[in-house]
């Protein structure tokens, strides 16, 4: 389905067919039509499906009917991370480029400045707030946030906020608004406690349900049965002589981010490093070397799991197992992106086997075993059906599920979003925009017909 086969403003459609956004992809084909009918949504799909296009379009397009009241927030949507709010948040300026609307992301881990900005753009009565329950809950405390007026909720990656503990500070949130509005909730998985969030907050939602829990088909997976020691002579035998442009490794925790950073350093691999101990300016820092190429390979903990949309991510690096198959269909997602090729190599040590055969029954077939470099003899036998130690007092092995996200999706935009609450310019003249539109889709069916025509004229 294309884009202007929707009933969509003129005002969207000009700013899709800017961003070259022609054709829906499934989560957006399915979940619009619903959504701009009013009927609350639950939409499960993983990240890079095009979901936030999915529910931005539709709640910017009831704003178009002029149905709603000015200067007063009308939309609120809830994330798990800064990151992912920054995305959305950007994506937002592109789609509502052409409309008056205003948007402003309310996120922590910041300065008093950019606190300041928030403030300012929520008294200016920013139509759509994009934000983290923490540091919304903080304006609401304060007084700074008036949410009586709201007419959609959404949350996004609802199975991380509930991850991160959120679900309390979801509930919080939603006694401020009110009853009469239309929900929607996102997500990667459907367990039992997403299906009770969905029960308590939704009434008779739309299911929609793409590709659950399966990986790019343009990934390569690849395993190293191992022994802990081992991982850091892999790491060297791959990475040598190896033409890295970009890759991410993850590691289930911080210190041992820091540790590797450290040791890889001085193999000469250009790096950085990712977690929670990282200030925002310090996290920007990274990622705009990481785009640039100043820097090849990023050490990391979950939380750019979700995190980033970057299309040319060549190579995966699992240093150490994901405990849950989700988090490894997250890891893998930041390569093979777009409908490109990508590698995925884990290193499964004795203790992780159990969790890499978890994995392997999500994927849907065993990974290819490769074997260890030259000089590394002993390997430990491969056992899926044997269950982890436990660890003394603390219980099982750390799951080592980060703090961050997602996601990029596709179709995000990215013009760089004002995050002050300033209103976009107003609707120019489109008309010439929309012949544009037209000849263009014009001419891609005339292109596709004639390849069909070259096609058939060659089996002859």
């Amino acid at each position: 389905m294309y884009f202007d086969e929707l009933p969509l403003d003129d005002r969207l459609l000009d700013a899709l067919y800017e961003m070259r956004f022609d054709e829906c992809t499934p989560i957006q084909e399915q979940a619009i039509p619903p959504l701009l009918e009013g009927r609350d949504l639950v939409g499960i799909a993983q990240t890079g499906t095009g979901k936030t296009a999915a529910y931005l379009l539709p709640v910017l397009n009831r704003l178009c009917s002029g149905e709603y009241p000015e200067g007063n927030v009308n939309c609120v949507i809830m994330v798990p991370t800064r990151e992912l709010a920054m995305q959305i948040d950007q994506a937002l300026e592109a789609f509502s480029y052409h409309l008056p609307f205003s948007g402003v992301a309310v996120y922590g881990g910041n300065d008093g400045i950019r606190y300041e900005q928030e403030l300012r753009g929520m008294k200016r009565g920013a139509d759509i707030i994009v934000a983290t329950p923490g540091r919304l809950i903080s304006h609401l405390s304060l007084g700074n946030v008036d949410l009586s007026k709201v007419s959609f909720f959404v949350l996004d990656e609802a199975d991380r906020m509930l991850d991160m503990g959120f679900h309390d500070d979801i509930m919080k949130i939603a006694s401020y608004l009110p009853s009469k509005r239309q929900t929607l909730l996102f997500s990667a998985t459907m367990p039992d406690d997403i299906q009770a969030l969905a029960n308590s907050l939704l009434s008779e939602p739309v299911q929609v349900r793409i590709a659950v829990s399966k990986p790019a088909e343009g990934i390569d997976h690849k395993a190293y049965i191992c022994y802990e020691p081992q991982k850091m002579h892999i790491l060297e035998a791959e990475l040598k002589n190896k033409d890295l442009k970009k890759a991410i490794m993850f590691v289930s925790k911080k210190v041992k981010v820091k540790d590797l950073a450290i040791r890889m350093r001085k193999l000469g691999v250009k790096l950085a490093q990712m977690h929670s101990d990282l200030t925002q300016e310090e996290r920007n820092h990274v990622m705009q070397d990481f785009k640039s190429g100043r820097i090849n390979l990023i050490v990391a903990t979950d939380i750019i799991s979700r995190g980033i949309d970057i299309d040319d991510i060549q190579l995966v690096i699992n240093y150490d197992v994901p405990h849950e198959p989700e988090d490894y269909i997250h890891r893998i997602g930041r390569t093979a992106r777009a409908g490109k090729e990508g590698r995925a190599i884990t290193l499964v040590n004795e203790e992780d086997q159990f969790y890499f055969g978890k994995i392997e029954k999500i994927v849907g077939h065993e990974i290819p075993k490769l074997p260890l470099p030259e000089g590394l003899n002993e390997v430990p036998q491969y056992n899926s059906n044997r269950r982890p130690p436990q660890k003394g007092r603390g219980g099982k092995a750390s799951a080592g599920r980060g703090k961050g996200r997602s996601n990029g999706d596709k179709n995000n935009g990215g013009r760089g979003r004002r995050s002050d609450g300033a209103k976009a310019k107003g609707r120019p003249d489109s008309d010439s925009r929309q012949r544009n539109r037209r000849r263009r889709r014009g001419g891609e069916k005339k292109k596709s017909a004639n390849k069909a025509a070259g096609q058939e004229t060659n089996q002859q």
